[in-house]
């Protein structure tokens, strides 16, 4: 074997060797990073959750009485009527490690019922708009979109059937606004849903 080639893949095997040594030892670090921090969260006693942003729903200014005679109008309707007597908070982008951390472990399960409440709000916001959307009622659509939004949802059909009927309505500025609530938003999907509307009405 040529001496310059031996020489080459010694050295890319040296390399590559370093390479994974290092990867594997930043995984470590990561790993009993989260340990560490998991074990500590782990010991926090339990506080209040009386400062908490819940989630109101405005049931006064929500389309209750369009389109009852629809089964999934009606479905949807009793939904949020249940979560309306419930408490909803959006904990989006937040782990679990870090709710223990800051309201104690013994309020986990409180807590995880809370943002389950908010996730299944916002999904029924948007199916809701969606049927209503569908009957032709678009202003009663953006009522329960603009509510969801409103709320920090990250579902990114509701933006994307909000920007539409702005779009309509020759309404640019409420895009703007849309994209600006989209980036700010606490949510890996945030990011994407700004640059699909970027990229499909700017």
């Amino acid at each position: 074997m040529n001496l310059f080639l031996l020489a080459s893949t010694i050295i890319f095997i040296s390399l590559i060797g370093g390479l994974s040594r290092k990867h594997t030892k930043n995984v470590k670090k990561t790993e009993q990073a989260f340990w560490d921090k998991e074990m500590a969260a782990n010991n926090v006693r339990k506080k209040s959750l009386d400062n908490l942003d819940y989630v109101t729903i405005p049931m006064e200014k929500l389309p209750l009485q369009v389109m009852t005679d629809n089964e999934r109008v009606q479905e949807y309707i009793s939904t949020i009527q249940v979560l309306s007597d419930s408490k909803i908070v959006n904990f989006t982008g937040i782990t679990n490690t870090d709710l223990k951390l800051t309201y104690g472990t013994a309020n986990i399960t409180v807590l995880s019922e809370y943002d389950e409440n908010y996730s299944t709000l916002i999904t029924t916001l948007q199916r809701w708009a969606k049927l209503l959307y569908e009957g032709g009622f678009i202003e009663d659509t953006c009522t329960l979109l603009e509510y969801a939004v409103s709320i920090g949802s990250d579902v990114s059909a509701s933006y994307y059937l909000l920007a539409e009927i702005y779009q309509s309505r020759g309404l640019s500025d409420k895009v703007f606004e849309l994209i600006d609530s989209a980036s700010s938003l606490n949510s890996k999907n945030g990011k994407t849903i700004a640059r699909t509307l970027r990229e499909s009405y700017l």
